[in-house]
């Protein structure tokens, strides 16, 4: 029962990453196509700005909450209130991410130009708070976030290829997001009038007591994003529109790979909560790793082709630097495997975090000291990514074998 339970996770979840890597992929060569490498530049740079909004909305409530509705399931009463204290401190979020957005686009060349653009972007990212996947997560019921996925991206990608056919058309790019996401808003809403949950009046005080108990996971999700989308900022920063495009596609790949990785991750994170059995990560690791290897050699021998495939001819010339961010895909696996699933069902949260940061900051004082020397070039950040996750793999492995005994199975 229990391992049934962990492949039904899986494998829905699975779907919902397959479904976000294949709409990109769907997306991606269209738009490299039909829009210019300066307006792609610009739609890549706000995705990656939202992306830290993003971050902020979540506030790791995803893994925060999910694991409060483990621990209350079949009590209706409490489901009800931690997702509803969950929304407003969301929704308190969201206010404070959209204020800090405004103050950006005063600074950034790229976001002052296209104000109108990342305004209506974010209306997705507000839109979110309302998803609740941190709920069906936690009671275990992934097909609803996978539905709920596949409907909101769906909408919104087949009316990519009826609506946008030129660089004038990028703002109905936000536009078709918020349509996708409405319609998932509307589905997830009717499946959770069906369970029928306890709702009570939440005041901001418990509200802020949620925020406490996410902000460890909040700091380790921001210091995760700093990883990629910290990068993508300072180049639009320093670096030319055109050089932006080539990173971004890049990443774009690199990310969408990495997607795979998460519904095992996040499929067997409930249940390592449960048994904390090391004995199940060393399992996964054993069965995936061969696959994420042979898929890494495949990308770096056939990186041009990939990246003509995808992007069309005028982005071949970021063939190095795809290939220097391959260490990225062999590391990330077994790297998010061993932090939450596998350290935080130990109730090593601050370990988690401590990585995530550490790295993080190192990367940072990385990209600083490529500023100040003049060496701040694609090359040299893509490097830098690839040592930030190795580092981080190596550390995350310390700590598990340093807290080898207090798994239920210690190797």
């Amino acid at each position: 029962m229990k391992n049934n339970k962990i492949v039904n996770n899986t494998v829905m979840l699975y779907s919902m990453n397959i479904a976000k890597l294949i709409f990109p992929l769907l997306t991606l060569p269209y738009l490299t196509r039909v829009l210019s490498v300066e307006s792609y530049a610009s739609v890549a740079y706000t995705k990656s700005v939202m992306s830290y909004m993003q971050i902020l909305v979540d506030f790791g409530f995803l893994l925060s909450g999910t694991k409060d509705i483990v621990q209350a399931q079949q009590n209706k009463q409490s489901m009800g209130k931690i997702t509803a204290e969950i929304l407003i401190a969301r929704i308190f979020l969201a206010i404070i991410a959209f204020s800090m957005l405004l103050i950006m686009s005063f600074f950034i060349p790229i976001l002052s130009i296209n104000k109108l653009f990342v305004t209506l972007s974010f209306i997705p990212v507000f839109l979110s708070v309302f998803l609740l996947d941190y709920l069906f997560r936690g009671m275990e019921k992934m097909q609803i976030i996978t539905i709920r996925f596949v409907v909101m991206r769906g909408i919104s990608t087949i009316l990519t290829f009826a609506v946008i056919k030129e660089d004038k058309d990028i703002l109905l790019i936000p536009i078709l997001e918020i349509i996708g996401t409405t319609v998932a808003i509307a589905f997830i809403w009717t499946e959770l009038k069906k369970m029928n949950l306890v709702a009570e009046c939440i005041t901001l005080k418990a509200a802020i007591v949620k925020l406490k108990e996410a902000s460890v996971y909040f700091v380790s999700n921001m210091a995760t994003t700093a990883f990629g989308t910290l990068n993508t900022i300072l180049i639009g920063m320093f670096l030319q529109n055109e050089t932006i495009a080539y990173w971004s596609l890049s990443m774009q790949l690199i990310g969408a790979v990495q997607s795979l990785y998460s519904p095992i991750t996040d499929g067997v994170y409930p249940e390592m909560i449960k048994c904390k059995s090391l004995h199940l990560i060393k399992k996964i690791l054993y069965i995936f790793m061969p696959i994420v290897l042979a898929g890494s050699i495949f990308s770096f021998i056939n990186a041009p082709f990939i990246l003509i495939l995808v992007g069309g001819k005028q982005y071949e010339a970021a063939s190095t630097v795809f290939r220097l961010l391959i260490p990225v895909l062999i590391c990330s696996f077994p790297a998010m495997l061993l932090g939450w699933p596998a350290l935080g069902s130990i109730n090593k949260e601050q370990q988690v975090t401590h990585t995530t940061v550490w790295t993080a900051i190192f990367q940072i004082i990385g990209l600083i000291a490529l500023i100040i020397s003049g060496n701040f070039n694609l090359v040299s950040i893509a490097i830098l990514r690839s040592l930030t996750e190795v580092i981080l793999l190596t550390v995350r492995a310390f700590y598990c074998i340093k807290y080898r005994l207090e798994f239920s199975n210690p190797l």
